[in-house]
C-alpha cells in the first residue's frame, strides 16, 4: 500500500539477541542438563586459565628468583687468566672498573675443602675475596643472620652459610676446621692442608645450594691456604645490565690488557635455565590443553542446546528473525561462558599468585608434609611473578577460544529449516 515502508532487520547485538542469549544460560526445570553442561564448561575454562597462569607465574618467579640469587653471587662475565698466572690482577681490576656500566671487578681465589666440626663434615667451596667486595655484594651484605662483616679482610674469620652452619652445628664465634686435598708437598708426597678459622658471619641468601656450600675467606689468607703464588683464580666482573653481556665481552677483553678467557653467565649455566625454559614451554603447552578440552565443552554443550531450542529457532524465524540474528543469539550464548570463565580464572589465578607462599604454608601444614622442599628446589620460598606480556597471552588465547568454540553451533542454528522444526516438533 502507498506509504508503507518494507519492515527492515533490526541492528546487529540488539538488545532482544542479548535477552535471548542470556535466558538461554538460565536454567529451567527441563533443560537442567544443558545448564549442568554450560556450568562445567565453565568452570573447566576458569580452572583452564586460573590454572595456567598460576603455573607459568610460578615458572617466571622460580627463574627470576634463581637468576637473581645466581648473579647475585656469582659474576656476570668471568675472567680467567690465559699463558701466564694473573699477578697484576689488582691492576687489571682497577681497570675493569674504569669501563662505564661495570658495577664491580672481584679478584678471587677458589677452591673445593672440607668443612667439619665436633659435630659434622660436609665439603665446601671456599671462595677468597677482598672484604670491601664482599661487602659490596646485596645478597650477602643484606642477609648477615649472625656476626659482621666488619673487618673481614685484618682477621681470619670466614663467613659461612646458615645451613651449612646448621649443618655442622656452628655459630657466629665458633671454630670450623677447613681440609684441602692439594697441601704442602713433602718427600712423603701431598699431604692435605688443615687449618681452623672463626666464623666471623653467617648468612642466607635463601638458596639452598649456597647457603650450605659456599664459605668466603679474606683473599690474602685464601692466597696463601691454597698456595697461591701471589696471584688469583679469576676476577669475577658484574655489570649494571646482565642480559647486554656480549656488549660488554668485547670491552672487557680489550680493557684487561693481556690475554684472558671470558666465560659469561649464560655459558657457565646453561644447561640449567635450557632446562627450565624447555620445561616451561612443555607446561604451556600441556596446560593449554585444559583450556582448549573446555572450549570443545563449550561446542558439545552449544550443539546440545541448539537441538533443544529446535522449536524455538523455528517459531523466531517465522516470526522474521534473520539467520544472522539467530547466528548472534548462539553466538553471545557460548562465548559468554568462555568470557566470563577468562575473566573469573585470571581474578582467581592473580589471588593465588599474590598468595602463593601463604597457601604453600596452609598446605604444608595440613597435610603435614613440606611442599616445595628447599633441598629439591633450591629455594626457601615459593616464588611467583606474574609476567604481564605472558598473562596478556593467555587470556587473549581464551577469549579467542571463547569466540571460535560457539561458531559451528551458532552456524548449525543460523541454517536450520523452521518448516523441517515445525513439522517433527
Amino acid at each position: 500500500m502507498a506509504g508503507m515502508t518494507e519492515p527492515t532487520a533490526t541492528r546487529p547485538f540488539s538488545t532482544y539477541e542479548w535477552l535471548l542469549s542470556l535466558r538461554y544460560l538460565r536454567a529451567r526445570r527441563k533443560e537442567g542438563f544443558i545448564s549442568v553442561t554450560a556450568g562445567f564448561s565453565f568452570l573447566g575454562f576458569m580452572l583452564g586459565v586460573a590454572v595456567l597462569i598460576i603455573v607459568m607465574a610460578v615458572m617466571n618467579g622460580f627463574r627470576t628468583e634463581l637468576l637473581s640469587k645466581i648473579l647475585g653471587l656469582n659474576g656476570h662475565l668471568l675472567v680467567q687468566p690465559i699463558e701466564t698466572p694473573l699477578t697484576d690482577w689488582d691492576a687489571v681490576a682497577q681497570r675493569l672498573t674504569g669501563i662505564d656500566g661495570i658495577i664491580l671487578a672481584a679478584p678471587i681465589v677458589e677452591g673445593q675443602a672440607l668443612a667439619s666440626s665436633p659435630f659434622n663434615a660436609s665439603g665446601v667451596l671456599v671462595r677468597g675475596i677482598r672484604g670491601s667486595d664482599l661487602a659490596k655484594f646485596p645478597s650477602i651484605a643484606h642477609n648477615i643472620k649472625q656476626g659482621t662483616l666488619e673487618g673481614f679482610d685484618q682477621n681470619q674469620g670466614v663467613v659461612i652459610g646458615k645451613r651449612l652452619a646448621d649443618q655442622l652445628s656452628l655459630r657466629a664465634g665458633d671454630n670450623v676446621t677447613l681440609v684441602a686435598p692439594r697441601g704442602a708437598v713433602t718427600a712423603m708426597g701431598t699431604i692435605p692442608r688443615i687449618k681452623t678459622y672463626k666464623v666471623a658471619a653467617v648468612f642466607e641468601i635463601g638458596m639452598s645450594e649456597y647457603d650450605s656450600a659456599f664459605v668466603f675467606m679474606p683473599l690474602a689468607e685464601s692466597q696463601a691456604y691454597f698456595n697461591r703464588n701471589g696471584d688469583v683464580t679469576a676476577i669475577e666482573v658484574y655489570t649494571n645490565d646482565a642480559d647486554k653481556v656480549e656488549h660488554f665481552r668485547k670491552v672487557v677483553a680489550d680493557a684487561a690488557g693481556r690475554p684472558v678467557f671470558i666465560v659469561d653467565w649464560r655459558q657457565r649455566n646453561a644447561t640449567f635455565f635450557n632446562a627450565l625454559q624447555v620445561e616451561r614451554n612443555v607446561m604451556f603447552l600441556i596446560l593449554t590443553l585444559i583450556v582448549v578440552i573446555a572450549a570443545f565443552n563449550i561446542i558439545a554443550g552449544m550443539v546440545m542446546l541448539v537441538k533443544d531450542k529446535s522449536h524455538d529457532i523455528a517459531i523466531l524465524r517465522t516470526m522474521g528473525a534473520t539467520q544472522g540474528a539467530i547466528l548472534r543469539i548462539f553466538l553471545i550464548t557460548g562465548a559468554a561462558i568462555g568470557v566470563v570463565g577468562t575473566i573469573v580464572g585470571f581474578i582467581v589465578g592473580f589471588v593465588v599468585c599474590q598468595n602463593i607462599e601463604a597457601i604453600r604454608q596452609f598446605l604444608s601444614w595440613l597435610t603435614a608434609t613440606e611442599l616445595f622442599s628447599p633441598e629439591l628446589y633450591f629455594l626457601s620460598r615459593l616464588p611467583a611473578h606474574m609476567d604481564p606480556a605472558e598473562t596478556t597471552a593467555v587470556i587473549v588465547m581464551a577469549l579467542t577460544l571463547s569466540l571460535l568454540a560457539p561458531l559451528y553451533p551458532a552456524w548449525r542454528a543460523a541454517r536450520l529449516d523452521p518448516v523441517e522444526a515445525l513439522r517433527y516438533e
